[in-house]
């Protein structure tokens, strides 16, 4: 009685753990900006990984939006084996200066498409590199992104982020971006020329004193010969 009471509570037990599991569901990847984090001013070379979250479909369309509040004056791509690239310009309220020049239009949105019987296929991803600068200086470039599937089906990666909030449910790709760092103070040392100079100037010392010294054995040695020879004839006439 008391075994049979056991082993029915654990069955139910482990039921309830399934029931749950199958409320939460699984946990997807989703598509994100690798590397995360560039420098504000500069160029970076960034790639968006596209993994494909379906068991039976694949991903055909990329559609990558680039934030309206954070536009750059320079956008490329870089060619991905089996998918072709459409550019979108628009029109900026307020012109960019870049290098001395007025920059009016900037890339608003990439999207990426699959030949025919291509795409991601179920449990693969891709990655779609991008090259853009300079960098705005803003904290962050928030990429809103459409996912198209072969069966028709469009995930959504939108939701912005919330400072000190859980991640959304659908996340946009996020790079932040960081202040670039400031040159480097000048040293209040002594300066290569002048270390330098004091080496040669210690050099010149160093060989003038050896000169010397050279020069007083050589008049030392005159003397002592002299001497020598002078004794070596008296003891001869003697």
């Amino acid at each position: 009685m008391i075994r049979s009471r056991l082993a029915k509570a654990a069955a139910l037990s482990v039921g309830a753990v399934v029931v749950a599991l199958g409320v939460a569901g699984p946990a997807f990847a989703h598509v994100t900006v690798n590397p995360k984090e560039a420098t504000q001013g500069g160029y970076g070379r960034v790639a968006f990984r596209v993994p494909n979250e379906s068991d039976t479909a694949s991903t055909v369309k990329l559609e990558v939006n680039l934030p309206e509040d954070a536009p750059v004056a320079s956008v490329s791509t870089m060619p991905v084996p089996g998918w072709t690239v459409a550019v979108e310009k628009r029109t900026l309220a307020t012109p960019l200066t870049v290098h001395g020049s007025q920059v009016t239009e900037v890339v608003g949105k990439l999207t990426f498409t699959a030949a025919a019987g291509g795409g991601v296929k179920p449990g693969e991803f891709q990655e779609f590199p991008v090259s853009m600068g300079p960098l705005p200086e803003k904290d962050q470039m928030i990429f809103k992104v459409l996912q198209t599937y072969s069966d028709g089906e469009i995930s959504r990666w939108i939701d912005e982020p919330v400072e000190g909030g859980e991640e959304p449910e659908h996340p946009a790709p996020v790079l932040k971006l960081a202040a670039a760092a400031d040159e480097a103070a000048p040293t209040t040392g002594p300066t290569v020329a002048a270390v330098a100079s004091s080496s040669d100037d210690s050099s010149s010392g160093t060989a003038t004193g050896l000169g010397i010294a050279g020069l007083v054995a050589g008049v030392l040695g005159l003397v002592l010969g002299g001497l020598a020879f002078m004794r070596a004839r008296s003891s001869s006439a003697s």
